[in-house]
């Protein structure tokens, strides 16, 4: 399986996960996905009071420089923990 196809199936995976994952491991799936598909953080920072947009801003804007296939591998490398640690819905 090409990198490529294990990155989307992370991404399908991350999905069917038997718990929802904490506010940190969501923003770190968050910022990897981003900046494996997008690139280097291209958008304004939110207004002061959308604490979340904020929050997933700071994350992804945190990985510049990441190369793509960097963070396609940390991707993976994070959602093979988090089915390690909860599982897969079945």
């Amino acid at each position: 399986m090409s990198e490529l196809q294990e990155f989307n199936q992370a991404a399908e995976d991350v999905k069917n996960l038997n718990t929802t994952p904490g506010d940190n491991d969501l923003l770190e799936l968050y910022s990897l996905y981003k900046q494996a598909t997008v690139g280097d953080c291209n958008t304004d920072k939110p207004g002061f009071l959308d604490f979340k947009g904020k929050a997933k801003w700071e994350a992804w804007n945190n990985r510049k420089g990441l190369s793509n296939a960097d963070a396609q591998a940390a991707y993976i490398t994070k959602v093979k923990a988090l089915i390690a640690a909860v599982g897969l819905k079945s």
